[in-house]
């Protein structure tokens, strides 16, 4: 999925933005996705691309929303080798946007701890 930066300006909203396409990181605890717990999926806030589903959240008690598996094909993974350590960080596989980063620190049955950025996805309930 290819857009400009102004269109990627146009359609986000400015946090969005800066975690999307800047790779920035929101506060700890500032995203109500961090609480969410209904059944349903959470997707892409720049494309609606489905990332997780809600049968793979649990509580890291980071202040971010975490997961122990994405959806298959649903992200993508790159090295970061910013402020002087080495993390793997993960990207919406449809539009490229950064996410979060990925830990190996979870739970069974992965042991890994997907940390996303609650403004970088957008939650879909599932139909009762």
């Amino acid at each position: 999925m290819q857009k400009t930066d102004e269109e990627w300006r146009r359609i986000l909203t400015p946090a969005q933005y800066e975690v999307l396409r800047k790779h920035g990181t929101e506060r700890a605890g500032t995203s109500p996705l961090d609480k969410e717990y209904r059944k349903g999926r959470f997707l892409c806030a720049g494309c609606a691309t489905p990332l997780f589903g809600s049968e793979t959240k649990f509580d890291s008690r980071t202040g971010w929303p975490s997961f122990f598996e994405p959806l298959p094909g649903a992200v993508a993974t790159t090295v970061d080798r910013k402020f002087f350590m080495t993390r793997t960080e993960v990207h919406c596989a449809a539009c490229g946007g950064h996410l979060g980063h990925v830990f190996d620190d979870g739970p069974k049955p992965t042991g890994l701890r997907y940390c996303m950025n609650g403004v970088a996805m957008r939650f879909e309930p599932a139909a009762d």
